[in-house]
């Protein structure tokens, strides 16, 4: 460090600082020195403000607030701790032209603290008008007279000879560097920045092959240039070796440009038979868009088997289970192989290589609950296996990504991380390579983190620059399109699950297929499950016993979903009888729409209480729909006859879709056994699963949420979670 008694209101203190600067600047690579000034003057610095756009030297802090804030962006540069080396990809310079008003002792208390541990963390500091008791550590002082200057003894050392005389320090006068002219200050600091702007001008086409489109094999791995680290380009990779990546960053840190980056990289590399995707993100919000087809352009990735936005939790357990599931066949494929491994069995047959990205992943393990700790074990197994046999994850998110301490077993098999700016979680607590990284760049690092010895060059790890491909979508589009024009001609668009958007009854191949007369038996369409195929959630309406529907909830949600029911169960060849009995408040007039539509093809009576009894005990064959079957009491419509309709309806044709909007008039009918599927199937909105214990007669893991709802049917069943079907429009 420099300490100068004098400040920048002395001339030539304000010329030496300026002198300094230009020389660190200019004989250093563009981009490897980053300063920060405090100026107590606001005048020292004016020439450099050129350097402010390229983020090397930001305008200086001229009052005590943002003086406070430089010391504390110097401490977090430091913070990783100092006991070993940095990697000096880049280095910090503090300097300080004058001390702002109201400077307290405790923030030079700080700086002496910088001083003492910010050099092993390539921290520097050049302090103008430094007046505590005791000089700055680790410092050269430079003490400042009328005439000339007298330079102390550098730290650790001494000019003179042993046994010299105190106070030491050079035995000459010195004359300080003059003020550099204007002009060359502004030449020094334009040719810098436009350095800095034209070596962000990396493109994605810069890390794309130079050759056709997949060109290249899987069988020994997958790998893609994914920046550029000093004109070299770097490229990463899945092989067995490096099967999985975590890569963190903090919002608008570029973390969704890396990735596009990367999976585009590999896509130009790889065709369809040697390279599978699965895209997922639990962020709210539109992401992926530019692999999908999209309703203004058709094209997709042809890579990209599924894509999910705004996903679930229980999507990402579906999606877990098709990997397992791919697993199991690969590994049963290569024990009937006689023990193959994958690169013997690519011989023989098509397994493309998997990678699976769970962005937002942090949002998984939000709720410290049983499916998280569930999905965390499900991931530590199928990280571990799936390695040996092409499958591949990546893990992206913020901070440390929610997954556990460093020692975490789990992340052992992610030997891959990447940091963007915000995203030192990711690597060992040790390794502060990625302090201070601006936007645009990572710290790519092979070997789980772990920094290495003090100042040795790390093969391991390196700092990249890499290009924001949303900056210029035409790229994007054009590259899409010649990865879709290349597709082979049995290839299917990708099945896309949008968490935000609701599904169509009107849209849904297996109501269309009723429509067209290719239903074998009724059906009540309930929405799309919340999984990677986007199932349609149904509960037939055939002749075994149970073959009823319970909508269990006190929001509009049940209602819709019953009517939404009935409407996809009136689609079946032939007149049926429909007894409608609107008996909640409020549900007169959907029960009126709704009949008013099905009495195009069928016979619709509706009914009041005392009819919707007498309808029940005719047993004539055909449907009872009732809004609100917790408001007749046990006189009006005895649970007794009900509970009969419920077990022996459905075998003579005879099926009840009712909505009720508590849990207890729906749990009496339950018999002794305690086997609601006997009865009917039951598919929730509002209720939360501790109130559903009643019904199953066990623990019931369900969290209410807007627009999603949970069927029941089965025995035994865990439940699936659907999207229920919107509102048709008009």
């Amino acid at each position: 460090h420099l300490a100068v008694d004098a400040d920048a209101a002395d001339p030539r203190v304000a010329g030496l600082l300026r002198a300094l600067l230009l020389r660190l600047f200019a004989a250093t690579p563009a981009g490897a020195l980053l300063a920060r000034s405090v100026d107590g003057t606001a005048e020292t610095f004016s020439g450099f403000a050129a350097l402010a756009d390229a983020g090397l030297l930001p305008p200086p802090a001229t009052d005590l607030a943002g003086f406070r804030a430089v010391l504390a962006e110097a401490e977090q540069w430091v913070t990783a701790g100092t006991a070993r080396q940095r990697g000096h990809d880049r280095t910090l310079l503090l300097v300080v032209a004058a001390l702002p008003d109201g400077t307290a002792p405790s923030d030079l208390a700080r700086i002496e603290e910088l001083a003492a541990r910010g050099h092993r963390a390539g921290l520097h500091l050049v302090v103008a008008g430094w007046s505590a008791p005791s000089p700055l550590p680790q410092a050269t002082t430079i003490a400042v007279r009328t005439a000339y200057a007298l330079v102390g003894d550098p730290p650790g050392a001494a000019y003179g000879g042993p046994g010299a005389e105190p106070p030491g320090g050079l035995n000459a006068p010195v004359f300080l560097a003059e003020d550099p002219p204007e002009e060359l200050v502004s030449e020094v600091c334009r040719r810098l920045a436009q350095q800095i702007e034209d070596g962000s001008r990396l493109a994605l086409t810069d890390l794309l092959p130079a050759d056709e489109l997949w060109s290249t094999a899987s069988v020994e791995g997958l790998s893609t240039m994914v920046g550029d680290a000093a004109g070299r380009p770097v490229s990463l990779g899945f092989t067995e070796l490096t099967p999985h990546w975590l890569v963190s960053g903090r919002s608008a840190a570029g973390r969704s440009a890396f990735l596009t980056n990367a999976l585009f990289g590999l896509a130009a590399r790889y065709g369809p038979d040697e390279l599978v995707l699965y895209l997922a993100d639990l962020a709210e919000g539109e992401s992926f868009v530019e692999f999908l087809q999209t309703e203004r352009d058709r094209s997709w990735v042809p890579q990209v088997r599924a894509a999910g936005m705004a996903v679930d939790r229980e999507y990402v357990a579906e999606l877990l289970g098709e990997l397992e599931a791919e697993l199991r066949r690969r590994e049963d494929a290569g024990r009937r192989a006689g023990g193959q491994r994958y690169a013997e069995l690519r011989e023989h047959q098509s397994l493309p290589r998997i990678v699976c990205v769970i962005d937002s992943f942090p949002l998984l393990l939000r709720e410290r609950d049983r499916l998280a700790t569930e999905l965390l074990s499900r991931l530590d197994a199928l990280a571990r296996a799936a390695r040996a046999y092409g499958i591949h994850l990546v893990l992206a998110g913020e901070g440390d990504l929610g997954v556990g301490g460093p020692r975490d077993p789990l992340l052992g098999q992610f030997p891959v991380r990447v940091a963007l700016p915000g995203g030192s979680a990711v690597l060992e607590p040790t390794n502060d390579a990625a302090a201070g990284l601006p936007v645009g760049s990572a710290v790519v690092n092979t070997a789980g983190g772990l920094g290495g010895p003090r100042g040795a060059t790390r093969g391991h790890e390196r700092m990249i620059r890499f290009p924001d491909p949303h900056a210029v979508p035409e790229v994007l589009a054009e590259l899409r399109h010649r990865l879709w024009s290349a597709r082979p001609a049995d290839a299917a668009p990708p099945v896309v699950f949008a968490g935000y958007a609701r599904p169509l009854l009107a849209n849904d191949p297996r109501h269309r297929a009723a429509l067209a007369g290719r239903a074998h038996t009724p059906a009540a369409l309930l929405g799309r499950a919340v999984d990677v195929h986007r199932s349609t959630v149904a509960v037939p309406l055939g002749t075994a016993a149970g073959r009823n529907l319970a909508v269990l909830g006190r929001d509009e949600e049940a209602e819709r979903l019953l009517v939404t029911a009935v409407r996809s169960a009136a689609v079946q060849p032939g007149p049926a009888s429909f007894v409608l009995a609107p008996l909640a408040n409020g549900s007169a007039e959907p029960a009126a729409a709704l009949a008013a539509e099905l009495a195009e093809r069928h016979v619709v009576r509706t009914v009041d209480v005392a009819g919707l009894r007498a309808a029940v005990e005719a047993g004539e064959p055909g449907y009872l729909v009732v809004f609100g079957l917790d408001v007749p009491d046990a006189r009006e419509l005895p649970p007794e006859l009900l509970r009969t309709l419920l077990l022996e309806g459905p075998p003579e044709g005879r099926h009840l879709l009712g909505w009720w909007r508590s849990v207890a008039p729906l749990a009496g009918l339950v018999g002794p056994e305690g086997e609601v599927d006997k009865l009917t199937a039951v598919v929730v909105t509002d209720v939360p699963g501790a109130r559903l214990e009643q019904l199953f007669d066990r623990p019931v893991a369900w969290r209410p949420r807007p627009g999603r709802a949970m069927l029941w049917d089965g025995p035994g069943e865990q439940g699936t979670v659907l999207v229920p079907f919107g509102e048709e429009p008009a």
